[in-house]
């Protein structure tokens, strides 16, 4: 941000400009007597810093992140954003829903049951997340402040949920028909799967689900109305744990432990290219779209870099995480990427410059 000052002193008039980013001052100063004018800039920067403390200047999202403190020390699994608000659920805890305007400060918020929630995604004006355990495997906001339980198509271990042209679409890693459709997010029908995997994400994009499994032949099945779902074949038998979509490309990942090529791309949810990351260890959790960039988090990786961003889903360049954490789930809003975690002293972090 810039601010312009004007000062007069006798016979002589002053223009500043003063441009604050992250703590660095850019300053000119015009006439005579620059030592006093030089002093009152600096002061003028001070001040201005003190009230900004904290802030971000947005400049380049997913280079540099910052620790955050999350409002309880749960096992935070998904986070997703949606009018104005972060809202992320959790395994375990006390209150297992906690929301943000910005992903700097979070607030408790208590999860319409204590079920074991594990993923939350957000669409026609409502939040919606899905469980693994409990009576009503679904519960829906839309503020993400209070909540209210819905019955699931079935008692399957539901893992990831989404939402695309009209429909929320849930998987399971369990059960019978482990594909459950909603077009409000209240009630819910079941599907049948291509395969009996254990299907572990899901997205939507290019007018076409796509979801994700950890085991079986064909590990990626795709559909154009989430009820008929057709198998498809990739070029590397990975245990797929997470899919996003964003700038025209699918992207899956896998943990990878060993030399493998673990990134599948597609521009079309059918046909996968595979894409070896930049090191033979990064257990990837989750990745996500936003500001033209790919990020992925991961459980573990070596050393700090435990962030991996492209902007193509090709190139991938490491960036250190602000602490080792098991960072389970990333999300882009309002400006910036939100990332949160199931252990550590803090279990937020957020990039924006």
């Amino acid at each position: 941000m810039k601010f312009i000052f004007k000062i007069i002193y006798p016979l002589f008039v002053y223009f500043f400009v003063l441009g604050c980013s992250n703590g660095s001052l850019f300053s000119v100063a015009e006439g005579e007597n620059q030592t006093e004018s030089l002093i009152l800039l600096s002061f003028l920067s001070s001040n201005l810093a003190n009230s900004n403390a904290g802030e971000e200047t947005c400049v380049n999202p997913g280079t540099n992140w910052i620790s955050r403190t999350a409002s309880e020390q749960n096992t935070w699994f998904s986070i997703a954003y949606g009018n104005g608000i972060f809202a992320a659920v959790s395994k375990d805890g006390l209150n297992r829903v906690m929301t943000s305007v910005d992903g700097l400060t979070w607030t408790s918020r208590s999860a319409a049951e204590q079920n074991t929630w594990e993923a939350i995604t957000f669409g026609n004006g409502i939040f919606v997340a899905v469980s693994s355990t409990g009576a009503n495997r679904v519960m829906t906001s839309p503020d993400g402040i209070n909540w209210t339980s819905r019955l699931a198509a079935e008692a399957n271990e539901w893992s990831a949920v989404s939402y695309g042209n009209g429909i929320f679409v849930a998987v399971a890693r369990s059960g019978t028909n482990r594909v459950m459709t909603s077009t409000d997010g209240f009630n819910w029908t079941s599907a049948l799967a291509s395969q009996q995997n254990n299907w572990s994400g899901i997205t939507y994009g290019n007018g076409i689900f796509v979801a994700v499994s950890q085991n079986g032949t064909n590990r990626v099945m795709t559909s154009i109305d989430a009820t008929t779902w057709t198998s498809r074949t990739l070029p590397e038998l990975n245990l797929l744990v997470t899919i996003t979509y964003g700038g025209g490309i699918f992207i899956t990942m896998a943990p990878v432990t060993a030399p493998a090529k673990h990134i599948m791309r597609s521009t079309d949810g059918i046909n996968w290219n595979a894409y070896s990351a930049p090191t033979n260890f990064f257990a990837s959790q989750t990745v996500t779209y936003g500001n033209s960039l790919f990020a992925a988090v991961a459980y573990g990786s070596f050393g700090s870099d435990q962030i991996m961003t492209s902007p193509n889903g090709i190139d991938w360049t490491f960036r250190a995480a602000p602490q080792a954490n098991l960072w389970t789930s990333i999300t882009f809003g309002n400006g910036r990427f939100v990332a949160v975690s199931g252990d550590g002293a803090n279990r937020v972090m957020t990039s924006c410059n």
